[in-house]
């Protein structure tokens, strides 16, 4: 008798295909709610090692030119100001209008770094949507510190 001709089965069948698609569908719509989240927490983490490193910045200038610096927070205008002994502007930075900053007392919106390095001292709330952070300036060793709340 004849013999039957050989069927290529290679390839998907509609349904594979279909299933595929949802279960794929179905992953993404479980991690990109994560992964918004996640960028969320890299933003305010770096706004927050941003406004840190100013402040850093400024202890490490007083001590090196043996002057005294200053850092003024405004929080109105989203401003971080730092001076010279002698109130000459150094360098100014911006805030992001997603971090929102707050200080614990109003006197703390002025931080004084001194020679020696010690400091006025202060303690900031840096918050962007449900994530926050203390950043603290230590007044005897005027190291600055942050923690997540």
């Amino acid at each position: 008798m004849g013999q039957q001709p050989k069927v290529d089965a290679r390839g998907f069948t509609l349904l594979e295909l279909i299933v595929t698609l949802v279960v794929v569908a179905a992953v993404v719509g479980l991690v990109a709610p994560t992964i918004g989240r996640s960028t969320e927490t890299l933003r305010t983490r770096a706004e927050v090692a941003g406004f840190s490193a100013t402040f850093r910045h400024a202890r490490e200038q007083a001590i090196t030119t043996r002057q005294p610096y200053t850092v003024v927070v405004n929080p109105t205008n989203r401003l971080v100001t730092v001076t010279t002994g002698e109130d000459e502007v150094r360098w100014t930075r911006t805030l992001s209008s997603r971090v929102e900053v707050r200080a614990e007392t109003p006197t703390a919106l002025t931080v004084h770094f001194e020679p020696q390095g010690t400091s006025s001292g202060g303690q900031f709330h840096v918050s962007s949507g449900k994530i926050s952070y203390r950043v603290t300036i230590d007044a005897v060793t005027g190291r600055v510190r942050n923690q997540r709340e």
